[in-house]
């Protein structure tokens, strides 16, 4: 063969229901999977890896469970087994070339696992690659089995393992924030709501409070799982389980279970997962709160390290890379600036899962291949994107203490602890007057003469303004409004 450019290519002739396909030579793959590459030459992106290993778990599992029930040759079934376990150790994912955005429903990718694993299951065999008299990738990979109920499975068993793979980077970011709580737990600084100064906070607080976020989004992906360990194997075209044996069924849910460890069952109703895509809907949309959460927590690094000089500057990034082509010096938040363009990549993500998920009819959902690929990605560069975060960001903040007490006692809020004694309209005006003049708050008390010096220092004692309660209660000679009687 002669390709557009002049070089010689060398095929082989291979054939599907439609006729006769010229494929590589060298490939694995057949007349079906040629097609497909020829159809949709459309993104270059390829099945994602855990799409690969997960499809070709399912044949595995089927291979054994058919030789079970007698209905495939022993032979043939432990070459399909062997083929699989080849391509499961890392081999021969170069075959695997059909584009992401192909045919409906996954046929294309599902013959591509099938034509790859009866190549090379003849090859074991001590055949010739196209010899499908030997194996047959319709007639023995996919036997007792349809694209519409081994791609569901497949995309429930790569949803699973990548959901393993994601929840422990979610753990260590959730861990590092809790340490850097612990570590800031002793600093007080000027809370903000509306970006305007607020009453004081410490520094730990905000840490904490980021990694419970994270804890509860560990909690809300954890929980996604048990849905997607329901299976439509078996339910064949439409769910009616034709041409597939109950012991074949029981067989592959048994089979899958051992060789990932996912505690898989059978589905409810067979005819019920096909077409709805609920499972993926709840994973995606627990990477769209993940997505969400770790968003606003990057915008807050960002402001909290911004500066130095003219920002806020509370806190102090490691330095990862220079930050400008210009100006020498210059360090950026390049790591916090990382994760809110991978979120908002993993929003774009949701909103296709979205739009793929209802798009089913009647009896199958065509759309799984665009909807699986976009639920794995999202959780390829979250995963990726939190274990560079919290390794070469939030375990190396530093607390810039100094700044942090310095905005904490000029800010004018102060005056809302200083209000149960003193009443609002006399607190506003002291925040009037500290806006005004930049002073520490605690010298204009002292210049009105409004508090006895010992009841100020109690008031405004910092770890007396960031716990629940009236500041100083029960340690003041001033008496709280609306008392009779002194607190002390």
């Amino acid at each position: 063969m002669t390709t557009s450019d002049g070089e010689q290519r060398a095929v082989r002739m291979e054939h599907d229901s439609l006729g006769d396909v010229a494929v590589p030579a060298s490939a694995l793959y057949g007349a079906q999977t040629q097609r497909a590459v020829n159809n949709f030459p459309i993104s270059g992106m390829r099945a994602h890896p855990a799409m690969i290993q997960a499809t070709v778990l399912v044949k595995k599992a089927a291979a054994l469970a058919n030789m079970e029930t007698g209905r495939l040759d022993e032979r043939i079934a432990r070459a399909i087994a062997q083929a699989a376990d080849e391509i499961l150790a890392g081999q021969w994912h170069e075959h695997f070339v059909v584009d992401v955005y192909q045919a409906g429903a996954g046929t294309s990718h599902n013959m591509n696992a099938n034509e790859v694993l009866a190549n090379r299951a003849i090859e074991l065999l001590g055949g010739q690659r196209g010899d499908s008299a030997m194996v047959h990738a319709n007639d023995h990979v996919n036997m007792a089995q349809s694209t519409n109920d081994t791609f569901p499975t497949a995309m429930r068993v790569a949803a699973l393992l990548m959901i393993r793979e994601t929840l422990p980077a979610m753990e260590r970011l959730a861990e590092a924030f809790e340490e850097k709580g612990r570590e800031f737990d002793g600093i007080v600084k000027s809370g903000r709501t509306h970006l305007q100064d607020a009453t004081p906070i410490r520094l730990g607080q905000e840490f904490a409070a980021y990694g419970l976020s994270v804890r509860r989004d560990v909690d809300r992906l954890r929980a996604t799982q048990a849905t997607l360990c329901e299976l439509n194997i078996g339910g064949t075209a439409v769910g009616t389980g034709l041409n597939a044996e109950p012991a074949y069924i029981a067989g592959m849910v048994r089979h899958l279970s051992e060789l990932t460890g996912f505690p898989f069952r059978q589905a409810e109703s067979l005819v019920q997962i096909a077409p709805s895509m609920s499972s993926f809907v709840e994973v995606s949309g627990a990477l769209r709160v993940l997505a969400t959460d770790l968003t606003k927590i990057a915008n807050d690094i960002r402001l909290l390290a911004s500066g130095p000089a003219t920002g806020l500057y509370e806190i102090i990034l490691p330095p990862v890379q220079p930050g400008s082509s210009i100006m020498p010096g210059k360090i950026n938040p390049s790591m916090a600036e990382m994760l809110n363009q991978v979120c908002f990549q993993v929003l774009g993500y949701d909103t296709t899962v979205t739009f793929a998920a209802q798009a089913g009819q009647l009896e199958l959902n065509v759309m799984m291949p665009v909807l699986i690929h976009n639920v794995l990605w999202s959780l390829t560069i979250l995963k990726n994107a939190m274990d560079a975060f919290t390794e070469r960001c939030v375990r190396g903040i530093i607390a810039n203490k100094e700044r942090c007490e310095e905005y904490a006692f000029k800010s004018a809020s102060l005056v809302t602890a200083l209000a149960p004694y003193i009443g609002y309209e006399a607190s506003a005006k002291l925040a009037k007057e500290q806006v005004a003049t930049g002073r520490d708050i605690r010298d204009i008390v002292r210049e009105h003469n409004l508090l006895p010096e010992e009841d100020l220092v109690e008031i405004l004692r910092p770890a007396a303004m960031t716990e629940p309660g009236v500041a100083g209660q029960g340690k003041t000679k001033t008496p709280i409004l609306g008392h009779a009687s002194a607190g002390g």
